[in-house]
């Protein structure tokens, strides 16, 4: 007889055909990991190697467990194995194998529909089914008004459905929060759930649509990249265009000045402005006056008197 200790307290005994797996409390890593977190994962190993060796009542048994544990919210893999779908052939064992359906793929307002063919819910499993059921909800829309999760949920009142919404947020199975203004529950982000393989199809279509959106959203970023690139390449051409015009007009305007300055020094402009006509004659006669008295005092005489 092999004996196993699951991490999160379970102990499991193998004889045969037979089975017993207690749950324990959850541990430190379990209580951290919730419905997602490495918790989950180790419990979901400890099962799935429990159930590889399982048949008949022990894998009821097993199932139910498994149903009832908080910390495993997926079950594909159980569904996978032989021994598991060996139930839907035993008509005692069926009703757990479609249970174990309802849990992967269904919610809790279509067990209701099937109550009657379907064994009874334990406390865990309700709420469980519940969580479930929020997030199938939410791949529809991300705003759940309360008035359709009442329904949904076959909840009576808004403070039992309110305590629901906090758990399933508390188990890290849902992310969101209670919008109690406009009676909603605003869903941020959820756990996955199993996917029928009918499925595939749809969830590929829905991805090569998002894909198609995303090359549309890259086509405009590239579009608007290139015209950017194009309005810097002209705003440069102008700048460039702008600067060589300036410079034109800054030598023209040296060059002019250049030229007043020459022709003002031909007509004997001095600081660039010209100087009075009377002024300059004037001067003039004083050169020619200062040349002649020179002249005269150099006791030199320019002809001689005839006697």
């Amino acid at each position: 007889m092999d004996t196993t200790t699951a991490a999160d307290g379970t102990n499991g005994a193998v004889n045969g055909s037979e089975v017993m797996v207690g749950i324990g409390g959850p541990t430190d890593a379990e209580e951290s990991g919730g419905g997602g977190g490495s918790g989950g994962s180790a419990a979901m190993e400890q099962f799935l190697i429990l159930a590889k060796t399982c048949k008949g009542l022990s894998a009821v048994e097993l199932i139910r467990q498994v149903l009832e544990s908080p910390h495993i919210y997926v079950f594909g893999e159980f569904l996978d194995l032989p021994n598991i779908q060996e139930l839907a052939t035993n008509a005692d064992h069926k009703p757990y194998y479609e249970l174990l359906l309802v849990f992967a793929f269904g919610t809790y307002r279509q067990y209701l529909a099937r109550s009657g063919e379907l064994p009874a819910l334990t406390d865990a499993m309700r709420t469980k089914l519940r969580h479930l059921t929020i997030v199938s909800m939410a791949t529809k829309r991300k705003h759940i008004p309360y008035e359709q999760l009442l329904e949904e949920l076959d909840v009576k009142n808004l403070r039992q459905l309110e305590d629901i919404i906090i758990d399933v947020i508390y188990a890290n199975v849902v992310t969101g929060k209670m919008d109690q203004l406009n009676n909603r529950l605003e869903i941020e982000q959820t756990i996955g759930r199993d996917i029928r393989k009918d499925d595939l199809k749809t969830v590929a279509n829905i991805l090569n649509e998002w894909c198609r959106n995303c090359d549309n959203v890259l086509r405009n970023i590239e579009t608007q990249i290139a015209n950017a690139n194009h309005m810097k390449e002209d705003s440069h051409r102008q700048k460039t265009s702008l600067d060589q015009q300036v410079l034109t007009v800054k030598k023209n305007l040296k060059t002019n000045q250049d030229m007043d300055d020459s022709m003002g020094a031909e007509c004997g402009v001095t600081g660039g402005s010209p100087r009075d006509p009377r002024e300059m004659n004037f001067e003039k006669m004083k050169r020619n006056a200062a040349k002649g008295k020179g002249l005269r005092g150099s006791g030199a005489k320019f002809w001689k008197r005839d006697t």
